[in-house]
C-alpha cells in the first residue's frame, strides 16, 4: 500500500462546484530542468535534481492543491537516446505510457537550445492531448527580443495550447504556466488530499534524496548506472532508522563514493540526513553501506526487483 506524504495536517475543506483536477506529464529531454519545475510548481522537493543528467528514472507524481483545482504533475525521465541497454529502454518506456495517461501535457525546453533530443521528445507528444510549450531558463536570455523569435520557430513545430517562457529556479512565470495549465484541466473531483504533495512514500523519497546526494558529490567520475536501495526503514515515534545501499558495477566505483577515509561517504550521508529532517518533519538515523552488483543495469528482471516499471 502506498502512502502519500503529505504537509502539516489541517481541516480540508468543502470541494467547490466546477472543481478541476486531472495529470499533467511534464516532458523534455534530460537536463532542461523537469524536477526543478515540478519541485518550484508544487513548493516541496520531491523529485531530485543534479546537473548531471539521467537523473530522475521514476515516474514522480506532485500534488498541488489550491481552492478550485487539483494539480497532479508527473515528472518522467528524461528520453534517452545515447544508450540502449535495459535500464534506459525503461526509462523510455516510462515516458511513453505517462504521455497517453495525462490531460495535459507540459514539453520543456530550454531558452535559446533545440537540437535533436528535443525533436525526438516532441515526435512521442499525441495530438490529442493539450500540450503546453515551456521554454525553460528564460533569464538565461539576456537579449529578450531574441527570445521571441525562438518561441515562435517552435511553436511552429506542434499544435502547442499555449507557450509560456519561465524559470523554475527564479519562480518566473510560474503562476501564468499554472493558469494556463488549469484551463484544460477536466471537472473532476480530487483524487488526492489537500495536504498531499506526493503519492510516493517516503522509503521511496529517502532512496532517491540519497541518490541525489550521490550525484551532487561524485559527480561526472560517477557512471550514471548507480542505484540506490532501502534496505530497512523504521518508525519509532517521530525518529526514522533508514538503512541504504548504492549499488555500484565496479569495485572502482565504491571507491569513488567512499572517498579518503570515508570522507565523500560521510558527507553523502550527512546531507541526505539533513534534507530527509526537513522533508519528514522529524529526527533521521541514517546508514548507508556502498555495494558492488556488476551488470545491475542491463537485466530487466533485476531492475523490476529494484523498483524500475
Amino acid at each position: 500500500m502506498t502512502e502519500s506524504v503529505t504537509t502539516e495536517a489541517s481541516a480540508t475543506p468543502p470541494t467547490p462546484a466546477h472543481f478541476r483536477c486531472g495529470y499533467i506529464a511534464i516532458v523534455g529531454r534530460p537536463n532542461v530542468g523537469k524536477s526543478t519545475l515540478m519541485n518550484a510548481l508544487i513548493g516541496a522537493k520531491v523529485s531530485i535534481t543534479s546537473r548531471k543528467a539521467q537523473t530522475t528514472r521514476h515516474r514522480i507524481t506532485g500534488i498541488q492543491t489550491v481552492e478550485d483545482a487539483q494539480f497532479v504533475y508527473v515528472d518522467t525521465p528524461g528520453f534517452q537516446t545515447r544508450h540502449s541497454n535495459a535500464l534506459n529502454k525503461t526509462l523510455n518506456r516510462t515516458v511513453t505510457g505517462t504521455l497517453g495517461a495525462s490531460d495535459v501535457i507540459l514539453f520543456i525546453i530550454e531558452a535559446g537550445t533545440f537540437g535533436p533530443a528535443d525533436s525526438q521528445v516532441l515526435a512521442l507528444i499525441p495530438k490529442d492531448v493539450p500540450c503546453i510549450l515551456v521554454i525553460n531558463k528564460s533569464d538565461r536570455i539576456k537579449d529578450k527580443a531574441v527570445l521571441l523569435p525562438f518561441a515562435q520557430k517552435i511553436a511552429a513545430m506542434h499544435d502547442f495550447s499555449a507557450v509560456v517562457p519561465v524559470s523554475a529556479k527564479l519562480r518566473f512565470q510560474l503562476d501564468n504556466l499554472q493558469g494556463e495549465t488549469k484551463r484544460f484541466l477536466p471537472e473532476n473531483m480530487p483524487v488526492f488530499g489537500a495536504d498531499d504533495i506526493t503519492d510516493r512514500s517516503e522509503k521511496f523519497l529517502a532512496a532517491e534524496i540519497v541518490r541525489e546526494k550521490l550525484f551532487r558529490f561524485v559527480g561526472d567520475e560517477l557512471p550514471y548506472t548507480s542505484t540506490v536501495l532501502i534496505e530497512k526503514f523504521e518508525q519509532e515515534g517521530d525518529l526514522r532508522r533508514i538503512f541504504a545501499a548504492i549499488l555500484v558495477e565496479r569495485d572502482t566505483h565504491k571507491s569513488m563514493i567512499i572517498g579518503q577515509k570515508g570522507a565523500r561517504l560521510k558527507d553523502i550521508s550527512t546531507q541526505s540526513r539533513l534534507d530527509m529532517e526537513k522533508l519528514f518533519g522529524g529526527p533521521v538515523y541514517l546508514e548507508i553501506w556502498v555495494k558492488v552488483k556488476s551488470g545491475w543495469a542491463d537485466n530487466e528482471a533485476g531492475l523490476r526487483a529494484y523498483g524500475y516499471e
